[in-house]
């Protein structure tokens, strides 16, 4: 499976998203995953919830070479990011999207 350097869904689809998400790399190795939530974002103004995941998709972006895939639920104020295993990339990624948005909070990592 050819998977891209970086895809940002912004999906309201039904199919859990254990489903969606890419679980092995395109050469067959693990990812890595991490959730970020964003309190209160949903009942945000339409500008500043676009500013947001707009700074949210500059971050990915430079972090390309080790995002596989990322999508932000905004129903529930969720961003799910899928890696490549490199050491202390997950925290790296975290903290430069907690640098443009400070109201993200890790949630979760496996």
């Amino acid at each position: 499976m050819a998977l891209p350097r970086l895809s940002v869904h912004f999906d309201t689809s039904a199919e859990p998203l254990r489903k969606r998400a890419p679980s092995h790399d395109e050469h067959g190795k693990p990812l890595c995953d991490f959730m970020m939530l964003i309190p209160g974002l949903r009942d945000k103004p339409k500008y500043m919830i676009d500013d947001t995941i707009q700074d949210i998709h500059i971050v990915l972006t430079h972090f390309n070479h080790a995002v596989v895939f990322a999508e932000f639920n905004l129903k529930l104020n969720l961003l799910w990011v899928s890696i490549r295993s490199i050491q202390g990339i997950r925290l790296e990624i975290a903290s430069a999207i907690q640098e443009q948005v400070p109201e993200a909070k890790l949630v979760s990592h496996v």
